[in-house]
């Protein structure tokens, strides 16, 4: 570029002058030394200015004030030197200002087609074509990024905006939504980046379901927020969230339920390793508690929120780490006692389906007793509030998971009815995104990996919503409870578990292979439904349900059982469980939990290898022994 511009400057004063005399050639014979000596001035200005600092490729756009700067003093430079020189009228004001304006442009001009030849062809020019949907700022920016790399050749961009269409934006024109399927055709498109990340999410819906038809990859950009706190890059492009897909438009919270167990109280999360308590302590800690105390049996999932938690809250937080189960009742009232806990939110809970209908014993274990020990801790120790996080799979229960979490809440309705103590309240929702237990990241390895997809039972349908859109609801929740209360969580309209599997194999660029179209890319594998499972989840165990002051959640009037009764089943169960007998744990559920009806025998997969309580108590009793 320093040569570039040693040859350019003298051509603009050349070209100058001979504007300025046109068609005469004035004699230039005499004056030819200032050519030479007119870029040995400017030049070092140039460089002073830091314009040979640029690289060309990523040169921002504030170059040309630093070009207006260094032209400008270059022809004052002139300008002094025609002067002493005596070099009038040759050099007269309207040479000057000519010189001014073509040395901004050859100077200006020459950088910027150069940047642009590179942003073209230098870098994603033999990259993978894809289209923008996008216009604004960040599909310009996109389209930018996009160029610097080799990954991508953007080739189109597509905006639902009526004045843009036809224009070019970025070098690249903008076309309706309608013309996708040319544009595909033509270009040979296989992925959309959404450049939208300001959108609605009923927006986001929309445009996903218009592309989807053409089994187009669909990539998208961070959120504005993901983007200025620092966790993503514009250009980091992703695969569309499934909340894109089934999530809602967010309902604003009530800050003042929000705030009410939280704002200058110590709070306590167990099961705080977990996806629902996890995020509740995320959500807690936004929230300014005084101290937050994290309850937690996997020393890895502890760690590992501890040091997130940690790096959210700085100093300004007192975070406390605790390892330990909710089945040790002692250590859970010490821990509250010593650390002065007011509000707790148990999480804790063995909530996969199949597991705990192979593991009878320890999810009643952990479910019922581990909710039963924490009540009673919460109890003895003073605790203001205490909030159960239940499941839709509670209400008319077909498995062991879903009976045992019924009991637990049937277990704080119980205890509600004590005089003094806490306020006792559940909260129960069905599924959420991205929890460890849900169907999609299960299906998004299998798709990664070329399937095959495989589901249940073409019928089954759930409940789903959002990990941050839940915990947000519990924490609203657990502030309204007045004692014993069963709040249920609006989960929205019911998904086809197929037609999600179906959404995600589309929008990940592929075809379903089924009979219709057996050269597809994806096969789809109807599994059968496992052990307890269900086709269809439900909310609410009879019709009487009321509103709540916050539009998403209500509040249910369910049966309970009285405090003195439940203490003596309990007893009894706890020794069916000591005894290992699956058996009588399972008439035990079924006399105590209404609706509760096992679809087959006793999976556990203990019982059914000793064959016999007698034997597995036989062995454990040996093992007790040693």
């Amino acid at each position: 570029m320093v040569l570039a511009d040693a040859i350019l400057l003298p051509l603009a004063l050349v070209s100058a002058i001979m504007l300025r005399h046109y068609p005469y050639v004035p004699d230039l014979s005499a004056m030819k030394w200032i050519f030479f000596v007119l870029p040995l001035v400017t030049i070092p200005v140039f460089v002073r200015l830091g314009l040979y600092r640029a690289v060309i490729r990523y040169m921002e756009d504030k170059v040309v004030i630093i070009v207006l700067a260094g032209v400008t003093i270059s022809t004052m430079l002139l300008i002094t030197m025609s002067l002493f020189a005596g070099y009038v009228p040759t050099l007269s004001r309207a040479a000057y200002v000519l010189f001014w304006v073509l040395a901004l442009l050859y100077v200006g001009g020459s950088r910027m087609v150069i940047r642009g030849y590179l942003r073209r062809h230098g870098g994603g020019s033999k990259g993978e074509p894809v289209a923008v949907y996008g216009a604004g700022r960040a599909g310009v920016q996109l389209v930018h990024a996009l160029r610097m790399g080799h990954e991508f050749r953007p080739v189109a961009i597509f905006d639902d905006t009526i004045d843009l269409h036809g224009a070019e934006v970025a070098g690249l024109s903008v076309h309706p939504l309608a013309d996708i399927a040319e544009v595909v055709e033509d270009f040979g498109v296989r992925q959309v980046l959404l450049a939208i990340p300001s959108a609605s999410r009923k927006h986001r819906k929309e445009i996903i379901g218009s592309l989807e038809r053409l089994h187009l990859q669909i990539k998208t950009i961070p959120s504005p927020s993901e983007i200025a706190l620092g966790q993503a890059r514009i250009d980091e492009v992703r695969q569309v969230s499934i909340e894109d897909l089934l999530g809602r438009e967010p309902v604003a919270p009530n800050e003042a339920l929000l705030a009410a167990c939280v704002r200058d109280k110590v709070v306590m999360v167990t099961g705080a390793g977990g996806s629902i308590g996890s995020e509740l302590c995320r959500q807690v800690l936004q929230l300014k508690p005084i101290r937050l105390v994290l309850f937690e049996i996997s020393e890895y999932a502890l760690y590992s929120i501890e040091q997130e938690l940690r790096r959210m809250a700085g100093v300004q937080i007192e975070i406390i780490a605790i390892l330990g189960s909710v089945t040790h009742r002692r250590r859970l009232e010490a821990v509250m006692r010593v650390f002065g806990v007011q509000t707790v939110y148990h999480a804790a809970a063995y909530k996969h389906v199949p597991l705990v209908e192979h593991n009878v014993i320890e999810g009643v274990r952990n479910n019922v007793f581990g909710t039963w020990d924490a009540s009673l801790a919460a109890a003895a120790a003073n605790v203001e509030t205490f909030i159960l996080i239940s499941t839709d799979k509670a209400v008319r229960p077909t498995n062991v998971m879903g009976a045992s979490k019924r009991l637990a809440e049937l277990v704080l309705q119980a205890m509600a009815q004590r005089r003094g103590g806490p306020r006792y309240c559940m909260v129960r929702f069905g599924n959420v995104l991205g929890s460890s237990g849900s169907v999609v990241p299960l299906f998004e390895h299998q798709i990664r990996h070329g399937g095959p997809v495989t589901v249940t039972h073409p019928e089954i349908i759930r409940y789903f919503m959002t990990i941050p859109e839940a915990a947000q609801l519990v924490i609203q929740a657990g502030s309204m409870g007045k004692g014993g209360e069963v709040f249920v969580l609006d989960m929205g309209q019911p998904v086809k578990i197929l037609s999600l599997a179906k959404r995600m194999i589309h929008l990940s660029g592929f075809t379903v292979r089924d009979a219709t179209n057996p050269e597809g890319d994806i096969e789809i594998v109807f599994t059968g439904l496992r052990p307890g499972e269900k086709l269809y989840e439900e909310l609410l165990i009879g019709g009487d349900v009321t509103g709540t002051q916050h539009p998403l959640i209500m509040q249910a009037t369910e049966r309970s059982i009285p405090l003195s009764e439940l203490e003596t089943s309990l007893q009894v169960l706890d020794d069916a469980c000591h005894a290992f007998d699956c058996g009588a744990v399972r008439e035990l559920l079924q006399k105590l939990v209404e609706g509760y009806s096992p679809q087959g025998g006793i999976e556990d997969h203990l019982w059914n290898v000793a064959g016999s309580c007698e034997v597995a108590t036989q062995i454990i009793g040996e093992q007790q022994l040693h």
